[in-house]
């Protein structure tokens, strides 16, 4: 298995969110389903974020997988 992050895309997508919903957002950077996990981890070490929305709310979420606060973009992309 790997641990190799796979950059999905170099910018960052919005998604709402819902107060009380979970969400599952894909940390290899592999699925098909972005910023979503979708199962595609299964061939690496890794595991999606769990993230539980405290209120609805429009967000930013990572897509290049180099954050320093995931699942929320930083702007790393413009560094990938």
């Amino acid at each position: 298995m790997s641990d190799q992050k796979k950059i999905a895309a170099k910018v960052p997508v919005q998604c709402q969110f819902e107060a009380g919903k979970s969400y599952a957002w894909c940390t290899c950077g592999h699925s098909a389903r972005q910023p979503y996990c979708d199962g595609s981890h299964r061939s690496t070490d890794m595991k999606p974020m769990i993230v539980t929305a405290e209120k609805d709310q429009s967000v930013w979420l990572c897509q290049c997988k180099q954050t320093s606060n995931p699942p929320y973009c930083d702007g790393s992309h413009k560094h990938c």
